[in-house]
């Protein structure tokens, strides 16, 4: 059975969806059938894996509200290996038609159904709230990835986030834990990120991951032409440095499958 891995931080602009696109193309490029689900009604997951948004059928919204079959959402990528939910602003709706459900955090964990089994790794791209969207993405979800931008106040928010995933983990998901902590957008010329980085480090320790993320044109740049940075500029620091991750993230999975055996 695949793994289902959250991508989430409630706070915007830490390099959450770039993280998603990219460690999802890397992990694909490594053997790994990968399905990524945008979950963000900006839809910026699927346009930055080339999937035009307004002119996209069917998206995730079908399958949460409409019961849409997942094979008529899922569509293919330019990343060998890689399928993606897409998803657009009609995706929005969903924090007002689910409002009075029962049961509502499980809409999504309901949708994906035997997916898991198709799969090796699905992430799920979180809107930066803590929503119902996210709350369904905590709860279908094994793990969550957490991007962390290396700057000030950059704790803090950890640790809402953090007590956010314990509150999910006692009501909807006792299962859910923390796959893993991402420095993103680290200037090692920073004085402030240094120390952000070190003091994330100390205060989780394992948890973080060693490859770090940096500010890169080219993670930058690769949205506007519809491809991940990997395929983009496969050379660049920003690309190289989701290609550790994604080799990390993966040996991590190996030891924890060999933990439980």
């Amino acid at each position: 059975m695949g793994k289902i891995v959250a991508v989430a931080n409630q706070k915007g602009g830490v390099g959450k969806t770039t993280t998603s696109v990219n460690l999802a193309s890397a992990v694909a490029l490594e053997g790994q059938s990968v399905l990524l689900v945008d979950l963000d009604p900006q839809g910026n997951a699927t346009s930055g894996l080339g999937v035009d948004t307004r002119s996209v059928r069917y998206t995730v919204y079908n399958s949460l509200i409409k019961n849409a079959a997942i094979d008529l959402v899922r569509v293919e990528t330019a990343v060998s290996g890689l399928s993606l939910l897409p998803a657009n602003a009609d995706l929005a709706g969903v924090e007002i038609e689910l409002a009075q459900e029962d049961h509502r955090e499980r809409y999504l964990k309901d949708a994906l159904g035997e997916l898991s089994d198709r799969y090796d790794v699905i992430f799920i791209d979180c809107p930066p709230a803590l929503g119902i969207l996210t709350i369904n993405a905590l709860t279908a979800a094994k793990t969550v990835l957490i991007p962390v931008q290396c700057e000030y106040y950059a704790m803090e928010g950890l640790t809402r986030l953090v007590s956010s995933i314990e509150r999910v983990r006692q009501s909807f998901n006792p299962d859910l834990s923390i796959e893993g902590i991402i420095l993103t957008m680290f200037d090692s010329r920073n004085t402030l990120a240094r120390q952000v980085a070190e003091q994330v480090r100390a205060h989780f320790k394992e948890k973080v991951y060693r490859a770090v993320i940096p500010r890169n044109i080219t993670l930058a740049e690769a949205p506007s032409y519809g491809r991940p940075g990997i395929l983009y500029n496969a050379a660049s620091s920003g690309s190289q440095a989701y290609i550790a991750l994604a080799k990390e993230f993966l040996a991590h999975g190996e030891e924890s499958t060999r933990e439980r055996t």
